[in-house]
């Protein structure tokens, strides 16, 4: 087995810089183009670079900062009551979907969501058909989106609805992974939160 030379001192800090580049033109893609997926967004960034090298790439930590950064700098008058209404969206969700018990993830848990954000909610059960069914039962109508099997940490289903005028994406998975650590989602985190803590949330900012 070889092992990769370490880089020269001298070629870190153009590393870093590059990093750090890479990190806030994904950052943008993410704020102002609607890109969702962090991992797309600094392949894409990199690419519109001139960057192909993979330890060039920023984590999703990095690209979750320089996210911060940018909103702190750039973010539009709106983006406190558009990220008000959007987790008002996400308690009435969760709401109807009690009985699955529902966590919100995503920006719109941590502050960055942008103009063309989803409500991300995962919640976990027996089948995908059972939520299927429940969701026929309440007379709502929803779309099916494809699921990438990327790992064990997979959804079974994804299923994308309106509501309040908010889109929503609820990511369905086997009861099992609820206790099972997973990683980072396309939006850089894993965190996750139940209702009671959105509701917190929204009284906050009143």
């Amino acid at each position: 087995m070889t092992t990769r030379p370490a880089p020269r001192a001298s070629a870190m800090p153009r590393q870093n810089n590059l990093r750090r580049a890479i990190a806030a033109a994904a950052a943008r893609l993410i704020a102002e183009e609607g890109v969702e997926d962090y991992g797309f967004a600094k392949r894409k960034a990199a690419r519109q670079m001139g960057v192909t090298e993979g330890e060039f790439l920023p984590t999703n930590a990095e690209i979750e900062e320089a996210l911060q950064e940018h909103l702190s700098i750039y973010q539009d008058d709106d983006h406190d009551e558009r990220l008000f209404a959007l987790r008002e969206a996400a308690v009435d969700a969760m709401r109807l979907l009690s009985p699955f018990k529902p966590y919100l993830t995503g920006t719109v848990l941590n502050g960055t969501a942008g103009a063309f954000s989803s409500v991300e909610l995962e919640i976990y059960a027996d089948s995908a058909k059972d939520v299927e069914i429940f969701l026929l039962g309440q007379g709502l109508r929803y779309e099916h989106r494809e699921v990438r099997k990327s790992g064990f940490d997979a959804p079974e289903a994804v299923l994308e609805f309106d509501c309040n005028d908010a889109p929503v994406r609820l990511a369905i998975y086997d009861r099992v992974a609820e206790r099972t650590p997973r990683r980072a989602g396309p939006g850089g985190t894993a965190e996750r939160a139940r209702i009671e803590a959105v509701e917190a949330l929204l009284a906050e900012a009143r």
